[in-house]
This record gives structure tokens, sequence and C-alpha cells, in this order.
């Protein structure tokens, strides 16, 4: 298989914008004291995510919860871990998300995806 001519061909569908971030220690010089925060690894790169199936609401007498599963596609060079947080882009309307487990392939990464803010 010519993987340089397939990752030619899906690349321009890569329509979304994806910042990652990864909780990292992070040191406060004014008062020593060590907190995990999001540090940002990965700024605009170019990614497609997709909605697998349609979405199911789940009603409870508290709230209407609507689960469905996503995936991110992106390049294969990116170092993504489990648990990294993206903020997507598509048409000027931002989401956040959690990271599955990537899926590498050679010519393409597949990232489940869990809408969720975070601050």
């Amino acid at each position: 298989m010519n993987y340089a001519r397939y990752r030619k061909a899906i690349e321009p569908m890569y329509i979304d914008r994806v910042d990652v971030y990864r909780y990292e220690d992070v040191r406060d010089p004014d008062t020593g004291v060590t907190k995990k925060v999001p540090v940002l690894k990965y700024e605009n790169e170019h990614c497609r995510i997709s909605q697998r199936s349609l979405a199911i609401p789940r009603q409870t007498e508290a709230q209407d919860d609507i689960f469905y599963e996503t995936k991110l596609f992106t390049f294969p060079e990116l170092d993504i871990l489990q648990g990294d947080l993206f903020k997507v882009t598509r048409n000027n309307v931002e989401r956040k998300y959690v990271a599955g487990e990537p899926f590498l392939y050679p010519t393409h990464q597949e990232i489940s995806i869990q809408r969720r803010e975070w601050a």
C-alpha cells in the first residue's frame, strides 16, 4: 500500500482545528505550591471530528444527558495521550473534549473523545 498517497488523499478532509492541552505539574513562583494545570501542547492543528452514532438522550429526574460517540482524526506525528484535553473548532463553534486512547496508523491517528467542559 502506498501510505503517502493515501495520506495525501485523506488530509484535505481535516477541516477542523484542535488545540491540545495536557495536565502538567506547574509550580506557582509566589506560593511555592505545585498544581496540575492544563498546558498547551499543540495549537491550531488540522483535524476532523466525526460523530459515529446519533445522540441518545438519557432522561433522569435531575437532568437529560445526551450520549454519542465522537472521534477525532489527525496526523500521526502528534503525541496524544489518553486524558489530554482538546479544544476543537468547527465552523466557528468551539467545543471541549477529553481524549480516550489514541489508535495510530501509518497515515493518521483516531482518538475517541468525550465532550466535557473543563477549566
